[in-house]
């Protein structure tokens, strides 16, 4: 296969010749998604300049989240391609950052929280959503139980587009950087914020009439 007729396949075929050992497959794939991993570094810089580790260190970390992402996604998961790769990618962001500092990032791994912080406006999600924050159970964090549940009646709510955004949302990604990684307009990706916060706030109001 050319290297034009790799360029007009989509990536569930890339991926297929990618696992073949197809070496262009692979290099389109890399160069084609790479730029998540410059903007989830870019998220983590001031916790990693903080503990001095090795840039080398950092980017050897986040290409095999890379390449873990590549083997082990499939057409039929939630998540489209680029958002699983930011999770993958992330993950071991995580992991670098409890290699080096344990107590201070014990909260990442161990706080099942609602907070997804706008960095353009300073206001978190549960904030907008929840017309009583102060006395909202869910402001903070709940327990894990109820916190899956939470996600599952969210996800039901979604279009999958919708459930993308909200994942990358989620992991504290703003707009700008949503869009990108999906490859949609701002403005695409703030509508579909809206109509997730109004979804949201509706599961998070039927709960509080059912509890």
């Amino acid at each position: 296969m050319t290297k034009e007729e790799l360029e007009k396949t989509n990536d569930y075929e890339l991926l297929m010749l990618y696992r073949e050992d197809d070496e262009q497959a692979k290099n389109l794939l890399y160069y084609k998604y790479k730029f998540i991993i410059d903007i989830l570094i870019h998220k983590y810089r001031p916790g990693l300049v903080s503990l001095n580790i090795d840039y080398q260190e950092i980017y050897s970390e986040c290409s095999v989240g890379f390449s873990d992402a590549l083997k082990n996604y499939h057409d039929n998961k939630e998540a489209s391609l680029p958002t699983f790769i930011t999770l993958c990618v992330e993950r071991k962001l995580k992991g670098i950052l409890r290699k080096y500092n344990r107590d201070k990032y014990k909260e990442i791994n161990d706080t099942y929280s609602l907070d997804f912080a706008y960095r353009e406006s300073d206001n978190n999600l549960i904030d907008t959503i929840s017309d009583e924050c102060e006395h909202d159970p869910f402001k903070n964090s709940i327990d894990a139980e109820n916190y899956t549940d939470l996600l599952n009646a969210i996800k039901e709510n979604l279009t999958k587009r919708e459930y993308d955004v909200f994942i990358l949302m989620e992991n504290d990604l703003n707009y700008l950087e949503i869009a990108k990684i999906l490859n949609k307009t701002p403005k695409q990706i703030d509508n579909a914020m809206q109509r997730i916060k109004t979804k949201v706030r509706n599961i998070l109001e039927e709960i509080k009439v059912n509890s």
